[in-house]
C-alpha cells in the first residue's frame, strides 16, 4: 500500500483511521486470494461483522512511505475469530500493529454462528490465505 497524499493530516503524516483503511483492504485481499465470493457467501445468509478493532502506533508514515501488511487469522473455540496484522515500511520498520476481533453473521437470526473456520473453509478455495 502507498501513502497518498490525501491519507494525511496537518502535521503531514498518516491520519488514524487510513491505518484501519489498511488494514481492512488486506484482510479483504486475503478473503479474495482464499477464493471466497462475498455475494456466495451472503447468497448463503452469512455476512463477516467487526467486533473490535485496536491500534498500536510504533512509527509515524508519511508521503512516499510504502507499506507491507501481514495478516495472521487466529481461530478459537467460540463465535469470533481474531485477525493479527503488522504493517512495515519495505525497510522492515514496524510503523503499526492492528488486532481486529470479528464473527460470522447469521443473516437470518441475526446472531454470530459458531466455529467460524468451519464457515470460512466451506467457502474458500484457498483455506491456506485464511490460517485455515
Amino acid at each position: 500500500m502507498a501513502v497518498r497524499v490525501f491519507d494525511l493530516d496537518t502535521n503531514g503524516h498518516v491520519r488514524g483511521p487510513i491505518y484501519l483503511e489498511f488494514a481492512d483492504h488486506a484482510r479483504w485481499e486475503c478473503v479474495r486470494a482464499a477464493g471466497i465470493s462475498l455475494d456466495d457467501l451472503a447468497a448463503a445468509g452469512f455476512g463477516p461483522v467487526n467486533l473490535e478493532t485496536t491500534i498500536k502506533f510504533h512509527r509515524e508514515l508519511r508521503p512516499g512511505d510504502e507499506v507491507l501488511i501481514t495478516t495472521e487469522f487466529l481461530y478459537g473455540e467460540g463465535k469470533t475469530s481474531r485477525v493479527r496484522q503488522e504493517m512495515h515500511r519495505l525497510d522492515g520498520t514496524l510503523v503499526a500493529e492492528v488486532t481486529s476481533v470479528s464473527g460470522l453473521l447469521d443473516r437470518t437470526t441475526r446472531r454470530l454462528v459458531a466455529n467460524p473456520a468451519a464457515h470460512w473453509r466451506q467457502y474458500a478455495k484457498a483455506p491456506e490465505h485464511l490460517g485455515l
